[in-house]
């Protein structure tokens, strides 16, 4: 039997061959940061200058996850939890080294209560069966938003009769909903949501502030190099006070429950969280902080084109870039950009947009250790 490396993560799942998500799984953890790092600023080296990059924030290399979407798989009483094989049937991951120690116990916990509910995984070759997905999120404090995706109403009832008992099963859950997905598509969930918990919304603790998830918020996979990622966002916008006189205003726009948002509020200083998700904006209003950011629903370019030009506008936008977005900033008069992006080229060709707009500080974030993908945060200046 070989002995895994220390310096490598030690994955069942990879040795059997069951699993290959981790594509940078026999890379050494330190080798993984300086080539994202070296991948990164390669894509980006026409728009940003090399002298513009701090040091990359690194990531624990394991246990890192607060996020479990596993395809369902098996049979009635004997469920597998993970991803589908190459003939489309399920592998069981539960014990993924990837997720967080609590993640972990309660995705046992869940797949013992869908064995003893007798829930019916779908098939998808036989394009029949009822549960498709188990979707969990995992907050700092231990809670977790649990959501099970069903193709119909069939098991519903069952459920929701049977709540007592998955709360009392999986202690962890604050939040327990039912996403209906009739469509045989490759998609995580559907148009329709019925959460059956009192709460609605999961706290996220993040450095200073608590987050409030909604069923369909997004938020980062990575809790630790999220709260890294947003302190480093209030420690660049304190620096421009300073170097470059007080920010008098922002926008976040995409901001999703208002991460940037909240943690860039301060006296003085009106924040606007623009987010086309209603849901989302609603559960940014929950989140405490003084002064409060104002949140709004709308389109991020239409805010932007028929309101005063903010100090600084934040962007996160999807992996498909701010696209159009990017000459109305061009042609505005915001001072700075704060822009953050998963996905490098994207960035590029916007960045390239706005040439008026010079990157001052740059840094890559590892979001998502054992794979190629990384968070990159952008800080950019009018001369």
């Amino acid at each position: 039997m070989t002995v895994p490396s220390p310096e490598l993560l030690d994955c069942e799942y990879w040795r059997a061959g069951r699993c290959r998500s981790c594509t940078f799984i026999e890379t050494p953890y330190e080798r993984q940061l300086r080539q994202k790092a070296r991948d990164v600023r390669g894509a980006l080296r026409e728009v940003v200058p090399a002298g513009v990059w701090v040091p990359p924030r690194a990531s624990r290399p394991a246990h890192f996850r607060n996020k479990a979407k596993l395809v369902a798989g098996g049979r009635p009483g004997a469920v597998r939890l993970g991803i589908l094989d190459g003939n489309r049937r399920g592998v069981d991951l539960r014990d993924c080294p990837l997720h967080e120690p609590g993640l972990r116990d309660t995705i046992h916990a869940v797949a013992g209560v869908v064995d003893d509910l007798r829930l019916l995984p779908y098939d998808v070759p036989q394009r029949r069966g009822e549960l498709k997905y188990v979707l969990l999120t995992h907050s700092p404090d231990g809670e977790t938003m649990l959501r099970l995706v069903l193709r119909t109403r069939h098991h519903l009832e069952k459920i929701t009769d049977r709540l007592d008992i998955i709360l009392r099963r999986v202690p962890s859950a604050r939040v327990v909903s039912v996403n209906l997905h009739p469509e045989h598509k490759a998609v995580l969930e559907g148009a329709e949501e019925i959460v059956l918990t009192e709460q609605s919304t999961l706290p996220m603790r993040v450095n200073d502030v608590t987050l409030h998830l909604g069923v369909r918020s997004f938020f980062q996979t990575n809790t630790d190099v999220a709260a890294s990622l947003y302190r480093t966002a209030r420690r660049w916008v304190a620096d421009l006070d300073e170097d470059a006189g007080p920010v008098g205003s922002v926008a976040d726009l995409y901001c999703g429950v208002g991460g940037f948002a909240h943690h860039l509020t301060a006296p003085g200083r009106p924040v606007t969280g623009v987010e086309i998700s209603e849901e989302a904006v609603a559960a940014a209003r929950l989140t405490g902080t003084t002064p409060p950011p104002h949140f709004r629903a709308g389109d991020a370019t239409a805010y932007l084109r028929d309101t005063p030009a903010p100090d600084l506008v934040v962007v996160n936008p999807p992996r498909r870039g701010i696209t159009g977005l990017a000459g109305d900033l061009e042609r505005s008069d915001v001072r700075h950009v704060l822009y953050s992006s998963c996905n490098p080229d994207s960035l590029a060709a916007d960045l390239a947009a706005m040439p008026s707009l010079r990157p001052v500080r740059g840094r890559v974030f590892d979001m998502f250790p054992q794979t190629g993908h990384s968070e990159v945060l952008v800080l950019l200046s009018r001369p």
